[in-house]
């Protein structure tokens, strides 16, 4: 992924994958829609005919109004099941508490063996992305059920990997939680 492309970025998840899919679905929705609102304006603007019966013709009138709302449902029941399976956790093989502190990240692997990782950002070599680099990267199995636990010591925090399609937000006092799968290593 470079910092110069404009699409979404490749999805190494399949919640990513349809997030996607919902994305090229919803703006084929709306690219169409554009496209006979700009004919619709042109023929306005063009025609100078005027007819008087389409003053009192309650069909259109009625299709104009049924017509988005299939639009709408067209565009909600995918994102509604994209949202209820983002938040299905599916026989978890490996959990990751990861705990937002003041400048840092810690994480927790306890499942079959417990260690502890302290992540902080590095600031000194060039090539680095700047606020983004860290020293202890978290590690996570590919092909793998994995649910992520969040929470944070002290203020609000946010965690997110764009290219899997999660983000998540560590409250203080509360625990939130997020299933992953990564099928591509990397």
């Amino acid at each position: 992924m470079k910092w110069t492309k404009f699409y979404l970025p490749d999805a190494y998840s399949p919640t990513m994958e349809q997030l996607v899919y919902f994305h090229d679905h919803t703006m084929s929705i709306i690219t169409s829609i554009m496209i006979l609102i700009c004919i619709l304006l042109n023929s306005l603007l063009w025609n100078k005919l005027i007819d008087l019966n389409m003053n009192e013709h309650q069909m259109i009138e009625t299709w104009w109004t049924i017509l988005p709302t299939i639009v709408l449902f067209l565009i909600a029941i995918p994102s509604l099941k994209i949202l209820y399976s983002m938040e299905e956790l599916i026989n978890p093989t490996i959990s990751i508490k990861s705990m937002g502190h003041q400048w840092y990240w810690s994480y927790e692997y306890s499942d079959k063996f417990c260690k502890e990782l302290e992540s902080y950002m590095k600031y000194n070599k060039k090539n680095d992305f700047r606020l983004l680099e860290v020293d202890n990267k978290m590690k996570a199995p590919f092909l793998t059920q994995i649910r992520m636990i969040f929470s944070s010591s002290d203020v609000l925090h946010s965690w997110t990997i764009p290219c899997l399609g999660i983000k998540m937000d560590a409250v203080p006092g509360r625990i939130n939680q997020s299933s992953l799968m990564i099928k591509k290593p990397g």
